[in-house]
């Protein structure tokens, strides 16, 4: 996990820190699974992820089995 994403989920509120690892481990199990996450259109590899009004941004490493956070972020600063 990048360090701002790690810092971001740190302080958030403890409810909505839970939703987000639980997604997070939702997303470990299954990175492809559309009901958990989408391809965004125009950045190759990145993928999104919806937790209530917050986004979670990640890639994959399909060589190494690993998925890599790059940001959490609230709906309106995710894809800026």
């Amino acid at each position: 996990m990048a360090k701002p994403a790690m810092r971001k989920l740190n302080h958030l509120d403890g409810p909505l820190k839970l939703r987000i690892r639980k997604r997070l481990r939702q997303l470990a199990a299954d990175p492809f699974n559309p009901t958990y996450s989408k391809p965004l259109n125009g950045l190759n590899g990145l993928r999104s992820s919806r937790v209530g009004d917050w986004r979670i941004l990640y890639t994959l490493d399909e060589v190494n089995s690993a998925l890599f956070v790059t940001a959490i972020r609230p709906r309106g600063d995710a894809y800026r």
